[in-house]
């Protein structure tokens, strides 16, 4: 697919591993301090970041995936968070992550769950189109792995073309999935037959983490490293949402 990208704005946070889009505004999420800030959209202000419209703690660690469904934040707890600060009791332990279910106004910790193989995470996505269930990316396994919220029963598992895995977002035609070292975001069919489509990320624009759902049917990533929220959008003008 030929898409063209637009630097948005600066994540409020140094480390910002992961984004949602929600009516308000967006959340992103820091990997250092595992905070969640919800900003306004724009417009972009000194520093190139926009408003924060309020900020929670949470009990994640080393936080890299961010979903939003059944009135609460979804968080991917990749293992423990020692490289970035000291430990705390709630922290997910070296070698497991977890994912945690987080009330959206104080942060406090609705529920906690294991990676559906173990090991670490990185994605996470809230299936709109099939609610009730949410996608996690198993990096153990190299796959992205679908789970009932409310049993946390395993309902499939379809295998990723590259490593490191990141942000996804599930759409009618199947879930994009970010591949960060690769620099690519593929559209994967949710039946597990493979590819398809793809967008490449130039080198000249910034890597992609988080990845979300934007306005007017376009996708939204935020880079880590740089701190950039950026916009995707098809040169077609086509949904990229939609795409069928």
């Amino acid at each position: 697919m030929k898409v063209g990208f637009e630097r948005l704005f600066r994540a409020p946070y140094s480390v910002p591993n992961a984004l949602e889009r929600v009516d308000e505004g967006v959340w992103i999420a820091d990997q250092i301090s595992d905070r969640v800030a919800l900003v306004d959209v724009g417009p972009a202000g000194d520093y190139g970041v926009t408003f924060r419209q309020r900020e929670i703690p949470s009990d994640s660690s080393n936080t890299s995936g961010l979903a939003s469904g059944e009135d609460a934040l979804w968080l991917a707890a990749n293992c423990a968070a020692t490289l970035w600060r000291g430990a705390r009791e709630v922290d997910a332990q070296p070698g497991t992550g977890a994912i945690l279910k987080i009330d959206p106004v104080t942060g406090q910790t609705l529920a906690r769950r294991p990676v559906p193989t173990g090991g670490g995470v990185h994605g996470i996505e809230y299936d709109h189109v099939d609610p009730g269930h949410l996608w996690i990316t198993t990096l153990n396994q190299q796959t992205l792995t679908q789970v009932r919220t409310d049993d946390w029963s395993t309902q499939k598992a379809i295998d990723l073309p590259y490593g490191r895995a990141h942000g996804a977002v599930r759409c009618e035609a199947g879930i994009w999935v970010v591949h960060t070292a690769d620099r690519v975001i593929v559209l994967l069919a949710t039946d597990g037959s493979g590819e398809l489509d793809r967008i490449e990320v130039p080198t000249e624009e910034p890597e992609p983490h988080g990845l979300c759902a934007w306005d007017d049917g376009r996708l939204a990533y935020c880079d880590a490293t740089s701190g950039w929220v950026v916009a995707i959008a098809s040169e077609s003008g086509q949904s990229i949402q939609e795409r069928r």
